[in-house]
């Protein structure tokens, strides 16, 4: 599928999507919880989507309630002795998340479980796994490091250390499986050069809403497990004969998406007058930085009670470090596309294994585009305009489809985006939400919709 951006000029207000970071932690902490969830705003991405049938598999019911709630009720530790998924397989999608949050998750169990993933996901390294979890007791095989994996439990927490400078998803799974484990001592997970710190923030703070058994986080280098003596942690010999009685109720609101409302928040910044609401200002999001980079930008922006107030301005161009918040990557370039001067930006090492290599991608879309990035090292330097319109490729990455089509707005003519459908994967309303914004956007479907009604009117004649 296809989308075509025009030079636009963006007003009104537009409540940003919902936090797939959010919603896919809060699924994980759903299926690991006895009591009943209730998680309102939850997200209709494609990732979104893979959690919940990850956690289907693995034992979970989802009602939906109404359009913006939905109820979640586990079994999945019914039998804290005798852990075994619904399902012999589960599959990730092409979500990264999922693959390296639910994996600890599903060595939990005692049966053997095939973890499977599509699109770019099945291309990507998983050796941590093979590395560490048969330190915790669990058999496991993969593709040569790569998907699928099998993995047989039940995991058995220890005293281990990690390399965290990949990637702070592989914790992030390691701290949900040793929360509901039982331990009888304290263990600590100890980790080396940790990156991206405040998703393990919001990891901990998802734990903490949930009742989970949250570690002790000593300045990120190790995180210290207690046996917890209250029932929910599942650490009690007695715990079977006390399930029954805790199906009390655990509600959580799913917050806004710092990483989708990036881009938003960008467009605003050099196409627009617009308020983007739904973007909590407390949140511990990684992506909450893009106000930083925007600040440094000189652009038109005020923080107000109903939301994130942005304009046109000149902008200028910046340095920003994005090692702690790679996803930014995307629309920091297209802020910096349309700044004036040359914007460095620190963090290229942390890119080469997402949906794409995004620091070649956004080198050679963005320089169909007009706009010079260079890499060097772990700087990649994006020289300012003037935006050309383009024919670009979306490489599959839909953080590459939504950059490329903020930087269009101000384009000299317009950019077409082959595979735009992309922006499932985080943003499925993102072309919509432009559109409701005074966007000129076409694309597919338009053009079947208009084809079908000349050969209806010739029908006719």
């Amino acid at each position: 599928m296809n989308r075509t951006i025009y030079p636009s000029t963006l007003a009104g207000n537009i409540y940003a999507p919902a936090s797939k970071s959010s919603m896919q932690r809060a699924c994980a902490a759903a299926l690991l919880s006895t009591k009943k969830a209730i998680i309102t705003n939850p997200g209709h991405s494609n990732d979104d989507k893979a959690a919940q049938g990850i956690i289907k598999a693995l034992g979970a019911v989802i009602t939906l309630v109404n359009d913006e709630t939905i109820e979640i009720n586990s079994s999945f530790l019914d039998d804290p002795g005798n852990i075994r998924s619904k399902e012999n397989s589960v599959n990730c999608g092409e979500s990264g998340l999922s693959i390296r949050m639910f994996t600890p998750v599903v060595a939990l169990c005692n049966n053997e479980v095939t973890i499977n993933g599509e699109g770019s996901l099945v291309t990507r390294p998983m050796d941590f796994f093979d590395q560490v979890l048969p330190q915790l007791g669990v058999t496991i095989s993969s593709n040569s490091g790569k998907l699928p994996l099998k993995v047989n439990g039940p995991l058995q927490p220890k005293d281990i250390t990690i390399d965290g400078s990949l990637s702070s998803q592989f914790l992030t799974g390691l701290l949900m499986a040793f929360s509901v484990a039982p331990i009888d001592h304290p263990v600590t997970i100890q980790v080396k050069d940790l990156k991206s710190k405040p998703y393990i923030d919001l990891t901990l703070d998802v734990m903490q809403q949930f009742g989970m058994n949250v570690p002790e986080n000593k300045n990120y280098e190790a995180f210290i497990f207690k046996p917890a003596s209250h029932p929910d942690s599942h650490q009690n010999s007695d715990l079977k004969s006390q399930v029954s009685n805790l199906k009390s109720q655990i509600s959580y609101t799913v917050e806004g998406d710092w990483s989708g409302g990036a881009f938003l928040l960008v467009a605003g910044a050099i196409a627009g007058d617009i308020r983007v609401s739904g973007l909590q200002q407390s949140s511990t999001q990684a992506d909450k930085k893009i106000l930083e980079a925007l600040m440094a930008a000189n652009a038109g922006i005020a923080m107000e009670a109903k939301g994130i107030k942005l304009h046109a301005a000149p902008l200028t161009a910046f340095e920003f470090d994005a090692t702690d918040c790679p996803d930014l990557f995307p629309p920091l370039v297209a802020l910096a596309a349309n700044c004036k001067g040359v914007t460095t930006i620190k963090g290229v090492s942390r890119l080469a294994h997402k949906e794409s290599d995004r620091g070649l991608t956004l080198q050679q879309e963005f320089g169909k585009m007009g706009i010079q990035v260079e890499l060097d090292g772990d700087w990649m330097h994006v020289h300012g305009g003037p935006v050309k319109g383009a024919l670009v490729h979306s490489r599959h990455d839909h953080r590459i489809a939504m950059a490329c089509a903020t930087a269009a707005l101000k384009a000299n003519g317009p950019t077409t985006i082959e595979e735009a459908q992309a922006v499932n994967k985080s943003y499925p309303d993102f072309y919509e939400h432009l559109k409701q914004l005074g966007a000129k956007v076409t694309g597919d479907l338009e053009y079947g919709a208009a084809l079908k009604e000349i050969y209806s009117d010739k029908e006719n004649k």
